[in-house]
């Protein structure tokens, strides 16, 4: 009897590592360059190419509205070889909307480009994470991310690293003609070393944590827990850069700001899945959660530098890990498709990040600081660790093995 089809076989760990490492350059290439290279890029174009304040934000916007866009269509397609060939179309644009933000100045046609930039970074984000899921699963490996989202910190590092050395001899045009062509670098092992996924099959001494469907309480509080995630991490990353640069030993270096929160990030999926090894996922969560908390109140409440520096490595230290976390903690459930699980949990992430920013203008508005939105966002955070106890109050009941 022919056992292959029915049971993992564990290749070496050179497959193993070439498979991970494509993901992480598909978030090097999607995320960190394609999306959030624009963030090191926006006060460049301000000065350069005559952009507004107002088209900028409305880019941030359109970009975001991108990104939601591909969750939700990762959200609807079941069928992973249809995710595998969009994760391919959304190497592809990641590389060209980088890449033509440098052809044009006309703000209409750079919306566009923002469009399918944040389209394209689901590839990373959902379809790659959720075909290296598949892919560790079918082959009998621990079904955890962290390796994978070091790409995330990676890629905020590279953007900044690249736009912070271009910035001296490169206009903003050039600069942004040669992020794509770094891009490049990455677009290479992120098609060639991802493979097409198989359905995962039920095997013979797979735990039956990793197969067990959510029951749909435990589905609510994980998605209402991750939306406050979103809510803090949407707020510290849209304020951490200005922050930061108004300190003077930082003042007109916003690029390696964003090279400081990215270094913090690289490693700390990783570490965080030590953590959640050794502790368990939800009480790793927790434990990320009240560290934001620490980050976000910290320049709420301090003009101190060196505080305030501490802050942005925290704030890196934990985003990553919390979505690492929640994604593998979804899509270890939902193992013949997880990337559909996970777009899911994105989607309430995201509305999270729509009304985070309009609260923090609004308060900001009202009383001339950002002081009251981040006590609001730190207050939200608690909620979510709130949710998150009730998660592990279901777990201990025996409702979700």
């Amino acid at each position: 009897m022919n056992t292959a089809a029915t049971s993992p076989a564990k290749v070496g760990p050179d497959e193993r590592h070439r498979v991970i490492f494509a993901g992480i350059c598909a978030l090097i290439l999607t995320v960190g360059l394609a999306r959030f290279a624009y963030t090191p890029m926006l006060p460049i174009m301000r000065d350069q190419a005559g952009l507004s304040h107002l088209a900028g934000g409305w880019l941030a916007t359109i970009n975001y509205a991108g990104y939601m866009s591909g969750a939700l269509l990762a959200a609807s397609i079941s069928d992973l070889g249809r995710k595998f060939v969009l994760y391919r179309i959304g190497l592809v644009i990641g590389v060209l909307s980088t890449a033509a933000m440098g052809l044009t100045d006309n703000v209409l046609l750079w919306a566009g480009l923002r469009f399918v930039a944040g389209l394209s970074s689901t590839a990373g984000l959902l379809m790659a994470s959720g075909l290296v899921l598949n892919w560790l699963i079918r082959r009998g490996h621990r079904p955890e991310l962290g390796l994978h989202f070091m790409g995330i910190g990676l890629g905020i590092a590279v953007s900044g690293i690249a736009v912070g050395s271009m910035a001296e001899w490169l206009a903003w045009d050039e600069q942004w003609l040669g992020l794509g062509a770094l891009g490049l670098v990455f677009f290479v092992p992120a098609w060639w070393w991802l493979p097409a996924p198989v359905s995962v099959q039920v095997a013979a001494g797979t735990p039956a944590s990793t197969l067990a469907a959510p029951t749909r309480r435990w589905m609510w509080l994980m998605i209402a827990s991750y939306f406050c995630a979103g809510f803090g991490f949407v707020t510290s990353a849209t304020f951490i850069v200005a922050i930061l640069v108004k300190l003077p030993l930082l003042a007109g270096k916003g690029s390696w700001v964003w090279v400081i929160v990215g270094l913090a990030a690289a490693p700390s999926a990783f570490v965080w899945d030590r953590v959640a090894h050794s502790l368990g996922r939800i009480q790793a969560l927790m434990i990320a959660y009240g560290l934001q908390v620490v980050s976000i109140v910290l320049p709420a409440f301090t003009d101190s530098a060196a505080l305030n520096v501490v802050g942005a490595l925290l704030f890196g230290a934990t985003f990553v890990g919390i979505v690492s976390l929640t994604l593998t903690i979804v899509g270890r459930h939902f193992p013949a498709n997880p990337a559909k699980a996970m777009a899911k949990m994105t989607l309430s992430y995201g509305v999270a990040q729509i009304v985070a920013p309009a609260m923090a203008g609004y308060i900001a508005t009202a009383t001339g600081s950002y002081q009251g939105a981040l006590v609001v966002t730190a207050v939200v955070m608690v909620g979510g660790m709130a949710l998150l106890q009730a998660l592990i109050h279901e777990e201990r009941r025996g409702a979700h093995p």
